[in-house]
């Protein structure tokens, strides 16, 4: 919930042109609602895409407050789905996830599903139990063509926001076990080896690097570090 549609334009339309220029990385920003169409207009022609940070599962209806699928296909490429704000904050569930992911894929917007175990889940040892459970609950009865296609994001909730980062081998190691390879029970390793994986968490232009050096992590979800203009050095140091 950070900037105002003239605020996230401003700041755009300073680093658009930059992140243009930078080949071999995908790059979405996901504003606040109210932001996306200022913002889709704002990046309009240049190669950077927008996503949304929530959306409801039904078409159309009595929902006050909610988003429905074909609100967001005009602007948006992306939407986020079972942030751990979300999850924590306003209740939503893996079933919940599951319905929404199934929505956004019919209309062509490519989830990003998010996932994450509490410190407490992590010092218990339970971090790949309880994540592998999210995915196989986000995931369920979802086409392993369209699985390959969909994006999803480990963001550990003790790592969000607190400057606390996982390990780089830690999180190789995490995604391969509770993610990757429960993508691979699920279906094949071919679409395990397809799908895109992001670590969030905390990172920033000086730990990227070292980030997206593990086999297992294709991306990164990115917070407060997107705020700024040395998001450009982050998305640079991503290649």
């Amino acid at each position: 919930m950070n900037m105002t549609a003239a605020d996230a334009v401003e700041f755009v339309n300073g680093i658009k042109d930059a992140l243009d220029q930078i080949d071999g990385v995908d790059v979405a920003f996901c504003p606040t609602a109210i932001v996306i169409p200022a913002l889709a207009e704002a990046l309009a022609g240049t190669k950077v895409g927008v996503g949304a940070q929530n959306m409801y599962w039904e078409e159309k209806g009595a929902f006050t407050g909610e988003l429905a699928p074909s609100m967001l296909t005009p602007y948006c490429q992306y939407v986020i789905l079972g942030h751990s704000e979300r999850r924590e904050y306003f209740g939503e569930t893996d079933e919940g996830v599951n319905k929404k992911a199934k929505a956004a894929i019919a209309h062509g917007l490519t989830p990003i599903i998010c996932c994450g175990e509490s410190l407490a889940q992590n010092e218990a040892g339970e971090t790949v139990s309880f994540v592998g459970g999210q995915i196989r609950g986000a995931l369920d009865g979802i086409a392993a063509a369209d699985v390959a296609k969909l994006v999803i994001a480990y963001e550990p909730i003790w790592a969000i926001g607190t400057g606390r980062v996982a390990e780089p081998a830690d999180i190789n190691t995490i995604i391969g076990q509770a993610i990757r390879g429960v993508v691979a029970d699920l279906y094949d390793q071919d679409t395990a080896d397809q799908v895109r994986i992001q670590y969030g968490g905390s990172v920033k232009p000086e730990n990227c690097s070292a980030i997206m050096a593990m086999e297992n992590v294709d991306g990164a979800l990115v917070g407060g570090a997107s705020l700024k203009p040395s998001f450009v050095e982050l998305v640079q140091n991503a290649l």
